[in-house]
Parts: structure tokens; C-alpha cells; sequence
């Protein structure tokens, strides 16, 4: 009898404990922050207007990293790439201030970019070493191996979670990059390699987020134009979901979506923001130069990961009706020396300009541009050629009206190439010009021709105002990217009347400037 009222009296018990054994176990959520900036492009210092600059972004992102700490989350730093070229105080320097300058900022990971290849590849192997972090990048092959010139991916731990971060480069840096710096890489379909890398990783490494940096576009609804597929296209590719988001790079621009395959083009700091989202990929870009930081604030709990809050922070732009971001002692110190090496080299004035020379974007890449015809008539007059070509790429900032500097000028012309010739006959001349006149507007490759007029009804060409003949020898001034078949320009190497001179085209844009200032803006018009 007792023994039996001990059985009732324990049954429940029994019940309690085989419900909590079979009852799943819950995580707790856990809170991933990911910090994030592209096409930074040599802006380690502040801007004649106090914006941006890495001292306040410090400041920014250590208050941040506190902020999340405190929370009981943790956060990843990474970049969407393009790191060199925009800044003459950065490219004299190989950006040598902006990479120890991303070092301190705590970056954990890099998309190699284009504009890392304006450069030697042994120059990126020292800013490897000044960064001390991965710089990614899964689809770029050495010819003569067959095998993967860089790191493809990185895996990071954080608060128990194996993250996989990976790195792509867009195809379009075999075209748009150095011919001389790249001959020996082979820049591979970044979907394909994607596809590839994600299933190794899965296998392999077992992670619970798989995160691509890149540097390759945001394009709405992966209409990529002219240039090559971007993050839309990549995501779409791929398995739903494969990748938790994309970081991303290349098209500079606030990515803030309006609406479904539509972002918006009338962003302003301070603004809302809400980033893409293609087959389960959420997609980033914090536009250019540091003028944001990109905040993603996420939760992970029973495998699934939720974007809480996104945010695209701006450092100290103008119009923001916030306080200012105080600038970083620490960072300070480590950069200022570089800007003042390299402001004691540029600030010095070489000519003055009456107007102003256009080099925007959105104009030397769509018409003709007086910023253009000035550029060429530099090259034209220091070879004494028959006329010249830059492609609207090249150029990279305009010129205001006053005083002009050689930092305005390694402004505009930042690549340091050279200035090259080629004597030819008119008949290879007219069949180079119409091929680089029909290169597509809104691309790099936008010819701008001085002393030369190209008919839109029937191709007939002039020089200087003279109807082009088939059997006389005209001399072209190009520089040596485009020679070299850079922007997808006929390759003019080989060709035995192309001479090199060695002159960096910045060198000769000052001279000429020097030569003839003060200028007129007017009469470069178009």
C-alpha cells in the first residue's frame, strides 16, 4: 500500500523531468553588429569642409564597439575595397597612412577593389603588410599557376558563431585596371567562383554565417549596363540564402531602397536607410570616402539571423544637425605626418584659371568636357600630335576657377601613367577613332577626343577642322592605360610607331598649365 502511494507521489515528478529532457534547448539570441565602409579612395584625412576623415571615424566606431560591448554583443569591421587612388597626399605615399590607419581603426577584413591594381602587384603586397589583416579576393588566378592569387576567405568566431567572410573583385578590373600591372591575373565570373567557395566552406568549415565582401556594383534588378553583373546578380546565383549579406563596393553610392529593385537617388545624411535584399541576401554599401559608416545590427537565434536596425552613419557632412564627431588624438598622430609631407609637396600654386574646368562623374563620362579638351591639349602640345584621346575615366575631379594647385591637378589625373604616342596612317587612325568613339556613355571607357570631329550621320572625321586622309601619317596623344588596351581600347603597343615617353600625364597637365596661365576656361570649351 505505502509502496504504491510512493509511485502517484513520484509520477509527477518523473513527467517534469522526461518533459525537460525532451524539450528542445533554446539559445539565447545573440547580437552580431557589422560595421562597414567602401571605395574609402585615399581619404585618410579630413576635407577642406572638416567632413569625414579616419580621426572622427575612430571616434565613431570606438564608441560603437563600446556601445555593443556593453550589450553583451560583438561586432565585424570590414571594407568593401578600393582603398588607393582619389588623393595626392595618398597615392605619393602608396596609401601607406590609410592602410596603418585601417589597422588602428580595427578592420577585420577587405574586398580587394580595382583601384588596388593601379598600382604594381608589389605594392599591394606591401600594404598587406601594413594592414595586418585579410584582404580577400577568391576570383582573381595567377596565369602561370592556375591557382588563386590572394586569400579567398577569413573565418572570424564571435560569441560562439563561426562566420565565414569571403572575398570577389569584379571582372571588369581586366579592363578597367592597369595593363601593365595586370597581365599576369586573370579576374574569373565572381558568381561562378561564389558558387564554388560556398560549398567548400559549408563542407569544410561548417560555419553558421557565410558574409561576402565585394567589389563589383549595386545594381537595381542586376541591370549591370555596361559594366559587369554586380551584388544583385551575385546573390540571385546563388542557393537562397547562401550568403547572409553582401558588403559591397564599386558603384559608390548610399544603398537605401525606395522600393523592391529600386533605390533611391535623392539620399540625404541623417536619412532613414534600409539596404537590399535578393533571394535572402541582404546587400550593403555605405556610398564613398568615408562619408559613412554602414551600422547592421543583427540577432541570431536557432540558426535564423534578423536585421533589427540599419543605419548609414555620416561623419561629420555637412547639413547633418548633429553634434560634431571629435577627431582621434591617437589617429591624429599617426597621420598627420603623412598629410604634412604631402601637403608641403602640392600646396605650392602653379598657374590660375579664369572659370571653371568640368571633370564631374557625370559629365566626363557622358559628353564632351572643356576639363577634357584641356587635358588633351596638354598631351597634344608635349608630343606635338595631331590630336589626343583620354578616356572619360581618367579623369578624376575638376577644377575650380582661381588658383590652381598640383594637388588639383593629381586630383584630376591621379593614376600616374605616362604620356605615350603613335605615329599612323589615316586609314588605321579612322578605324581606331570610330572604335573608341562607339564606347557606351555612363562608362569609363567614354572617349574625349581633342581636335578631332567625328560625324554622328556618316563617321567622317576631321582633324584640326581638315577632312581625315587615308595616306598621310597623323600623330595620336593618348596616355599609356589607354595604349595599353585599358577601358578596352585597341591595344596600340605593338604598333611601330608607338613611342612611350615616360612623362606622368599629371607632370604634363601641370606644365602645360604653368606654361599658359593664366587660363580661360572658354576657350577649351568643347
Amino acid at each position: 500500500m505505502q509502496l504504491a502511494r510512493l509511485r502517484l507521489l513520484l509520477l509527477p515528478f518523473f513527467a517534469v523531468y522526461l518533459f525537460a529532457c525532451a524539450a528542445p534547448q533554446i539559445d539565447p539570441p545573440k547580437q552580431i553588429t557589422i560595421l562597414h565602409t567602401n571605395d574609402h579612395h585615399g581619404r585618410f584625412w579630413r576635407n577642406e569642409q572638416g567632413e569625414y576623415g579616419m580621426a572622427a571615424r575612430k571616434t565613431l566606431i570606438d564608441a560603437i564597439r563600446q556601445e555593443v560591448a556593453a550589450n553583451g554583443g560583438e561586432l565585424l569591421l570590414l571594407s568593401g575595397g578600393d582603398i588607393n587612388t582619389g588623393v595626392p597626399e595618398s597615392d605619393l605615399q602608396q596609401a601607406e597612412p590609410d592602410f596603418l590607419g585601417m589597422r588602428m581603426l580595427g578592420y577585420d577584413a577587405m574586398a580587394l577593389g580595382n583601384h588596388e591594381f593601379d598600382n604594381p602587384l608589389a605594392v599591394i603586397e606591401k600594404q598587406r603588410q601594413w594592414a595586418g589583416f585579410p584582404m580577400l579576393s577568391a576570383n582573381i588566378y595567377d596565369k602561370r599557376t592556375g591557382k588563386r592569387k590572394y586569400q579567398a576567405y577569413q573565418m572570424f568566431e564571435r560569441l560562439g558563431l563561426r562566420i565565414a567572410v569571403l572575398g570577389l573583385t569584379t571582372e571588369d578590373t581586366a579592363k578597367i585596371g592597369n595593363p601593365a600591372f595586370i597581365g599576369e591575373l586573370e579576374f574569373r565570373d565572381p558568381k561562378a567562383e561564389a558558387a564554388k567557395l560556398v560549398a567548400e566552406i559549408q563542407t569544410k568549415e561548417q560555419p553558421d554565417l557565410i558574409i561576402a565582401v565585394t567589389h563589383m556594383g549595386h545594381y537595381d534588378d542586376a541591370k549591370s549596363g555596361v559594366n559587369a553583373p554586380g551584388d544583385v546578380a551575385l546573390a540571385r546565383a546563388l542557393p537562397e540564402g547562401s550568403l547572409a549579406m553582401v558588403i559591397g563596393g564599386h558603384s559608390q553610392e548610399p544603398l537605401c531602397m525606395e522600393k523592391p529593385n529600386h533605390n533611391r537617388t535623392d539620399y540625404q545624411p541623417g536619412q532613414a536607410c534600409q539596404p537590399d535584399k535578393q533571394n535572402g541576401t541582404w546587400i550593403m554599401q555605405a556610398h564613398e570616402w568615408g562619408k559613412y559608416v554602414g551600422r547592421a545590427d543583427f540577432t541570431y537565434q536557432q540558426g535564423k539571423l534578423s536585421l533589427g536596425r540599419y543605419q548609414l552613419l555620416p561623419v561629420n557632412l555637412q547639413g547633418v544637425p548633429e553634434p560634431a564627431i571629435s577627431e582621434n588624438t591617437q589617429m591624429l598622430q599617426l597621420i598627420r605626418p603623412y598629410q604634412e609631407k604631402g601637403q608641403a609637396k602640392l600646396s605650392v600654386k602653379i598657374g590660375e584659371t579664369h572659370g571653371g574646368f568640368e571633370g564631374n562623374r557625370d559629365k566626363v563620362r557622358f559628353v564632351q568636357t572643356n576639363l577634357g579638351q584641356l587635358i588633351g591639349a596638354a598631351q597634344m602640345y608635349k608630343v606635338g600630335a595631331d590630336l589626343a584621346i583620354i578616356s572619360g575615366g581618367g579623369i578624376r575631379d575638376s577644377i575650380a576657377s582661381g588658383d590652381i594647385s598640383y594637388k588639383q591637378v593629381l586630383k584630376v589625373q591621379p593614376f600616374g601613367n605616362t604620356l605615350a604616342y603613335v605615329d599612323m596612317k589615316g586609314e588605321a587612325l579612322r578605324a581606331y577613332l570610330l572604335n573608341v568613339a562607339a564606347k557606351s556613355p555612363d562608362s569609363g571607357a567614354y572617349a574625349q577626343l581633342y581636335n578631332v570631329k567625328i560625324s554622328d550621320k556618316d563617321g567622317v572625321i576631321e582633324i584640326a577642322g581638315k577632312p581625315l586622309q587615308s595616306e598621310r601619317l597623323y600623330r595620336l596623344a593618348l596616355n599609356s592605360f589607354n595604349a595599353s588596351g585599358g577601358d578596352g581600347y585597341p591595344v596600340l603597343l605593338t604598333h611601330p610607331g608607338y613611342v612611350d615617353t615616360g612623362f606622368v600625364d599629371a607632370e604634363v597637365l601641370r606644365e602645360f598649365i604653368t606654361l599658359n596661365s593664366p587660363l580661360d576656361a572658354q576657350t577649351f570649351a568643347p
